[in-house]
């Protein structure tokens, strides 16, 4: 299992990817790229036990929790997207 460190460093190996792969700028820093890892590949296992991919339990791979991680970043820079006045 991971401890606190570890998923604060697969979070931002998983953010640092999902944001790679997702062009453009984003309105959040080193933090937020961690925090959106972390969240990601939570919603990642979460999507891969729904879909049976994983049994309870177990933790999301890497995959998911890029795609997780992807989702998160989607809706991020839609919640923060700057207004139009």
């Amino acid at each position: 299992m991971f401890g606190l460190i570890g998923w604060i460093f697969f979070g931002l190996f998983v953010g640092i990817i999902a944001k790679l792969l997702m062009p453009g700028r984003d309105p959040g820093g080193f933090i937020v790229t961690i925090i959106l890892g972390i969240v990601g590949s939570v919603l990642g296992g979460f999507i891969g036990r729904v879909l049976g991919i994983y049994p309870a339990g177990h933790p999301a791979g890497l995959l998911m929790s890029i795609l997780g991680a992807i989702l998160i970043l989607v809706l991020y820079r839609v919640a923060v997207r700057p207004r139009a006045v």
